[in-house]
């Protein structure tokens, strides 16, 4: 037998928490949380947009705590946002995920009211790794203007798109932001031991980008690769070579993994492409 929600609280129009056989769910439909209040009963055959299912009661704390702090109008467009990132990606969006980008999206909004705003150092990198992630966050960045009339930077767009990127991957957070760090810290050595300036919106450098991003899953997840060319390179590329090998220092430091010499050797020879391109 199917058995009613209870609306626990309506967030706004579209959005509502609500229990079901003692689980709290967050229910996304246009129209659900119209002039609702709590107590009230919506049928159990509803056709609903999205419903989030908030199971674990540690979970189930942190949330309510978290919509204590805020207002509860951001809390609905928050939800919204999430149902949009979800449905672009294919993904469902467990728990824990659910609370840390709730609980980001509703930090930024707070913070840009107070017209506290945030450089994000690694938007070209972003950009470059992360494209499809970072038009799902524009198209989150815009729901969240027209909801709260908020011009929103598009650097914010940059953060979204890292957490984005971690839910569709299943990687840490904390990875994804490293992948940008170690990319941009490589260019930066590349650039500064050459005496050159990289074009950052180059076929190029997101040649070189894509591979750093690679290169640093493998050595996180401890995945070798073959490199048949090493000895070649070595002799070849010398210059490039010992460039690829201070980059490989850095890396390492960066993930307190030693890095292959693979590896360096594969680093090599995009770096030797970088050069030629500029040199052309």
């Amino acid at each position: 037998m199917l058995v009613e929600y209870e609306v626990i609280k309506p967030f706004n129009n579209n959005v509502v928490l609500a229990k079901n056989l003692g689980t709290e769910k967050i229910l996304i439909k246009k129209g659900i949380g119209f002039s609702a209040k709590a107590g009230d009963r919506i049928p159990a055959h509803t056709d609903f947009e999205r419903v989030f299912v908030i199971e674990n009661p540690e979970t189930s704390v942190k949330f309510n705590q978290l919509i204590t702090r805020i207002d509860h109008r951001l809390v609905g467009i928050c939800e919204e946002v999430l149902h949009l990132i979800c449905s672009a990606i294919g993904e469902k969006l467990d728990e824990e995920m659910h609370i840390r980008l709730t609980d980001h999206i509703a930090f930024t909004v707070f913070r840009l009211q107070k017209n506290d705003k945030i450089d994000n150092p690694f938007m070209i990198e972003i950009e470059t790794l992360y494209s499809k992630e970072m038009e799902i966050a524009r198209q989150a960045i815009e729901l969240l203007e027209k909801a709260l009339d908020l011009y929103i930077p598009e650097e914010e767009a940059g953060f979204i798109a890292l957490h984005i990127h971690s839910l569709k991957s299943k990687d840490k957070l904390s990875n994804t932001i490293k992948y940008a760090y170690i990319c941009n810290s490589a260019i930066e050595i590349i650039e500064d031991e050459l005496k050159i300036e990289i074009d950052r919106k180059s076929i190029d450098y997101a040649r070189f980008a894509s591979h750093i991003r690679y290169a640093v899953e493998r050595i996180l997840k401890n995945i070798s690769i073959k490199n048949d060319l090493l000895s070649a390179i070595k002799k070849t590329y010398k210059d490039s070579y010992r460039l690829a090998k201070v980059v490989g220092k850095m890396m390492a430091e960066e993930l307190y993994e030693s890095i292959p010499q693979e590896e360096i050797g594969y680093l090599a020879l995009h770096i030797e492409r970088l050069k030629n391109a500029i040199d052309n």
